[in-house]
């Protein structure tokens, strides 16, 4: 049964009177508004200079904790500058990865080749070991909740299989230890098992499915929140749960773009691991669930962003539409855009208060305080393992990458921009 709108809206309530009628209330929510009209608006894409200013340095600190781990798995402990100059590109590094070691003495310790004395080489120093090893208790300490987040990825897609391949690139931004393939998914055969797709490319898969996992990031927060009401009406098929908004600079005196985001929150809301298939892929409301399933995927990492390139790759997994990169610049209000670091990264708004994750995982801690480590060492160079105070590596530190949030440059882009700005890259292999 479908429900068309015309002059005005049919609202949840009519339809909730006749629900009778319908199938089964699994299913009810497929069966509402497959086609809407809603007017489109002229939108600008709106820089931020504090997001962007994360994104940036949060690169470096990536790239450092790679290689890190690259050293730490190294058979002979230490890593030569022939064998990681090839690994820029594969790091994300705008400079090439012996001027960056050499960038942060505070982590990298070089000294020459025993046999080439011309060759440099790294090993980590007694600081980069005792942060990694506060890394392996975090992990151990926190392993529930990543087995929880590894299974509601895999509960968001189509067949329940994640392609190794493409669950890689995510490790970082999921949490997932370095080897998670041997130390974590043989301790828990009732929740994974290894699998290969029919084209033979070797997969992740979800044993059984478990329903207390169902329940999205959205309608936790509604439910604990003050809107614990609305949530309790939305449970009751009378009201739709409404995505947060952070509207950028320029976009709060739009009443277009206001009444727009009005009428796209009046959509039911669909969530990301409830079934799909009997939605129209070209209505309103598929593009309300995909929305949901972006939102869902970034706020399961654990810096509320990661690679486009990298959602590209579960784009069939996730039924996400192929140009889904126009979303991130439609819904501004959600997400935010940005093209720092010559690659496109897509961050949660509502992730980020004032320039810092407003609640920030242990794991995202760390890497604060591993971040303060690399700059103490780029500011101090050789004196910079002195300058940093004991109590520094034993406890949390102020998160310094901060900035203000209204450090914004507004850029106005039309219609055509979905399409340029989702083709920016949406064919290459930058990343």
């Amino acid at each position: 049964m479908m429900f068309k709108t015309h002059n005005s809206l049919i609202t949840l309530k009519t339809l909730l009177q006749s629900k009778s009628q319908l199938e089964p209330q699994s299913s009810k929510l497929y069966d509402f508004f497959q086609s809407r009209s809603i007017v489109k608006v002229r939108l600008k894409w709106v820089k931020n200079r504090s997001l962007d200013h994360i994104i940036d340095t949060e690169t470096d600190l990536k790239a450092a904790c790679l290689l890190k781990d690259a050293i730490k798995r190294s058979p002979t402990g230490f890593l030569t500058a022939k064998s990681v100059s090839e690994w820029q590109k594969l790091l994300g590094l705008t400079v090439p990865v012996l001027r960056f070691m050499r960038r942060y003495p505070t982590l990298f310790n070089e000294f020459p080749h025993a046999q080439y004395t011309n060759l440099p080489c790294f090993r980590l120093t007694d600081t980069a070991l005792l942060l990694d090893s506060q890394e392996q208790t975090i992990h151990q300490t926190y392993e529930s909740d990543t087995v929880e987040r590894l299974c509601r990825v895999l509960m968001m897609m189509k067949s329940r299989t994640v392609p190794l391949q493409s669950l890689h690139p995510l490790k970082w931004d999921l949490g997932l230890p370095v080897n998670f393939e041997k130390v974590l998914i043989p301790k828990y055969p009732d929740h994974f098992q290894f699998a290969k797709a029919p084209n033979g490319t070797r997969s992740l898969r979800l044993v059984q499915w478990h329903e207390e996992f169902a329940v999205s990031a959205l309608q936790r927060s509604n439910e604990t929140s003050e809107k614990g009401k609305e949530y309790r009406q939305f449970k009751s098929g009378y009201t739709a749960l409404t995505f947060p908004m952070s509207f950028p600079k320029g976009y709060g005196g739009q009443k277009k773009v206001r009444a727009w985001m009005e009428e796209f929150h009046k959509l039911p809301y669909i969530s990301p691991y409830d079934d799909s298939k009997r939605i129209d892929p070209d209505s309103e409301l598929m593009e309300k669930r995909v929305v949901g399933v972006l939102h869902e995927l970034l706020s399961l990492t654990i810096h509320k962003k990661t690679k486009r390139n990298y959602v590209r790759s579960l784009r069939e997994e996730l039924i996400l539409p192929h140009k889904f990169t126009r979303l991130f610049t439609r819904y501004p209000g959600i997400f935010y855009l940005s093209l720092k670091c010559k690659t496109t990264t897509v961050a949660l708004r509502e992730g980020y208060r004032r320039g810092k994750l407003a609640n920030p995982h242990p794991l995202a801690r760390l890497r604060e305080k591993f971040y303060h480590v690399m700059r103490t060492g780029l500011l101090y160079r050789d004196k910079g393992v002195k300058m940093i105070p004991q109590e520094i590596l034993l406890n949390d530190v102020e998160d310094e990458t901060g900035q203000e949030e209204s450090e914004e440059e507004e850029v106005e882009i039309g219609d055509d921009c979905y399409e340029e700005t989702s083709e920016m890259g949406e064919d290459s292999d930058e990343d």
